[in-house]
């Protein structure tokens, strides 16, 4: 994982924090809506210390989810994100959950998709695992909806979350990856180009 700070105002000196993640989009949705469900899904643009290549950018868009309520189980995230995908790729997607670490999710998961190139058969999209790597997700953190807490406390508004009951997930996944599966890509830089031939095809 990484944090990053930048700064670049030599003037006023302000400290330019660029966003990682859009995180802290769904939690002040959590925090705002504190006595009802919650389902959000929030777009944003995320900066990370990446090196440039085909599928890496320093630069890229996010989309991430969140659900809160009462008795929300890994079970409705796996069906939510399996439902996403179909959509996204087709009735024939498969889709497949592996442990993995997130800060605020607890279990944590990566997501893959069969490979829409070949049908989960191999080829070279896939790296000849039939599989497509694509997004992270997790079931919330009891530790996040203590966090908010004990924001709404330092506001001066009552604790609203009853660990006994509530829970959530959470997932993330970039925009440009998923344009590039669905429109063939090979270079997520190209969508930075500025090039009008490739820019305009999505217009």
């Amino acid at each position: 994982m990484v944090e990053a700070f930048w700064s670049s105002d030599k003037v006023t000196r302000l400290l330019v924090a660029l966003c990682l993640g859009t995180a802290f989009l769904t939690s002040a949705g959590a925090q705002t809506y504190p006595d009802r469900p919650v389902r959000i899904v929030v777009p944003g643009k995320v900066h990370r210390n990446d090196a440039a290549d085909a599928t890496h950018s320093p630069v890229f868009h996010q989309v991430e989810g969140l659900c809160v309520d009462t008795n929300i189980t890994f079970s409705d995230l796996k069906g939510t994100l399996s439902h996403a995908m179909k959509a996204l790729f087709g009735a024939d997607v498969k889709t497949r959950f592996f442990p993995s670490f997130f800060p605020f999710t607890e279990p944590s998961a990566d997501v893959q998709i069969s490979c829409i190139f070949c049908g989960g058969t191999g080829c070279r999209k896939c790296k000849h695992s039939g599989w497509i790597e694509l997004l992270g997700c997790g079931m919330v953190d009891p530790a996040v909806f203590a966090s908010v807490d004990e924001q709404r406390v330092a506001l001066g508004r009552a604790p609203a979350y009853d660990f006994a009951k509530v829970s959530g997930f959470a997932f993330g996944m970039g925009v440009e990856r998923i344009a590039m599966i669905l429109h063939g890509v090979s270079d997520i830089g190209l969508f930075y180009s500025g090039d009008m031939r490739f820019l305009e095809q999505f217009a």
